[in-house]
């Protein structure tokens, strides 16, 4: 019988999964090694334009001299900005957050498609710009920008760093499988991020290990030149990409979807 997404969700519900951490991370890595060079290349070009991107909307908003002003480290401290300032600083946060996510998936499926020794392309990193993917990983991230948000604004006014550190990643960890529930399940945001927390609820301690040793090994590219770090930073994305793999799978009939 083939098992569509939300059987197997309902089979987790009831019956959990085993998930054997030594294999997923030896998985991640072999996948990582196809597409390190590539990715890393990518992530690297395309941060470079969205930084050019921001420096000429802010010089073309406001003069160098305030540009500059602004962007002194004691000026970003929260404290530090006015009420206004802050909630412009939060709205345009959100709307890159949202709109970055998109290209987060393509590097997923571009761990899915070295997986397969599918070509994969530029193009590949911006595919899920386009309907019905975009709104579904717009409004997931939304809503959990939003909460994360919301929640950190609150602990902040109670002055508990540490409490706000444990709520941001234990929202992460619990929505890891989101962004590849939307774009090889099919599921609508709200459907991919219930079904997130409770894939992971299952065995969050297992998932939050790998996620930790993912991003120490991205932090390796730190070590020596920084400029590395776009060169590891792929190996979460594999990782992210084999999670879901090991515990979800993929429906046969999106398999094909998902290739063409």
């Amino acid at each position: 019988m083939i098992k569509t997404t939300q059987d197997r969700i309902e089979e987790i519900r009831k019956n959990g999964y085993a998930l054997d951490f030594g294999n997923v991370f030896n998985h991640a890595f072999e996948n990582y090694k196809k597409i390190a060079l590539y990715g890393g290349l990518i992530f690297f070009v395309f941060a470079i334009l969205m930084s050019l991107f921001a420096i000429v909307i802010l010089f073309s908003i406001f003069d160098a001299e305030t540009v500059l002003e602004k962007l002194k480290p004691e000026n970003l401290q929260p404290e530090n900005l006015s009420l206004d300032s802050m909630l412009i600083f939060s709205g345009v946060s959100l709307l890159i957050t949202c709109l970055l996510s998109p290209f987060s998936a393509g590097l997923i499926k571009m761990a899915y498609c070295a997986e397969r020794d599918d070509e994969f392309h530029v193009s590949t990193m911006f595919e899920y710009y386009k309907a019905p993917f975009f709104k579904e990983l717009f409004i997931a991230t939304f809503l959990i920008t939003i909460v994360n948000s919301i929640l950190s604004g609150i602990i902040n006014y109670i002055q508990m760093p540490i409490i706000e550190v444990v709520v941001s990643v234990t929202i992460g960890l619990f929505t890891i499988l989101m962004i590849p529930l939307i774009i090889f399940g099919k599921l609508k945001a709200v459907e991919a991020i219930q079904a997130s927390i409770l894939v992971v609820s299952k065995q969050p301690i297992v998932i939050l290990g790998l996620l930790v040793i993912g991003v120490i090994a991205s932090l390796v590219g730190l070590i020596g030149c920084c400029i590395g770090i776009v060169f590891t930073i792929p190996f979460m994305y594999s990782l992210y990409y084999v999670i879901y793999s090991e515990i979800i799978g993929f429906d046969p009939e999106n398999e094909i979807e998902n290739r063409n």
